[in-house]
């Protein structure tokens, strides 16, 4: 199956001047050409900070060429996205409606601040009901963490895990 491309952003092999070789040009069509992805081209910020990545490799590595004044160019930015935020209401009817272990889980998303893999990974050691711990192990970065355990997610908490201590008991034996 062959699938139809949208318009391509202008490569320098397609922008440049016929006939003229890159070793040949200088500041005002490297720059223009950048400007050109940003501008024209309409690409991601990815895609023209690879595209100066490309043209720094071609200048030094193989034509040779040093362009100090090409290291004062700024690298494109991704957009900064800000996290969308629920309001105590809204978590209180999200929370009110569940029940069994996504309500559990959801508890400990809200209430210990668990992101949902480091929620799915929990061991019953990683959860310290004496001193009200919860063990993050290999969260983020690949780091332990500890953090707090919600006093109104512990009871179903405690019961849950006696659930599961019970079922582990049962295949061992």
């Amino acid at each position: 199956m062959v699938r139809e491309a949208g318009p391509r952003a202008p490569t320098p092999a397609r922008s440049r001047p016929r006939g003229r070789h890159p070793s040949e040009m200088g500041a005002p069509e490297i720059t223009r050409f950048l400007s050109s992805l940003a501008v024209e081209g309409n690409v991601a910020a990815s895609t023209q900070n690879q595209a100066l990545s490309a043209v720094l490799f071609l200048y030094r590595d193989v034509l040779e060429v040093d362009l100090p004044w090409l290291d004062g160019i700024v690298r494109a930015k991704r957009p900064q996205r800000l996290p969308v935020v629920l309001t105590v209401d809204e978590v209180r009817a999200v929370l009110r409606r569940l029940e069994g272990t996504p309500r559990l889980m959801a508890y400990l998303l809200y209430g210990a601040g668990l992101r949902l893999l480091e929620c799915c990974r929990l061991r019953v050691q990683d959860v310290d009901l004496a001193s009200n711990q919860i063990v993050v192990r290999g969260g983020k970065g690949d780091k332990d963490r500890v953090t707090m355990l919600p006093a109104a997610v512990k009871p179903d908490l405690a019961r849950h895990l006696e659930v599961m201590r019970n079922q582990h008991r049962r295949d061992v034996e």
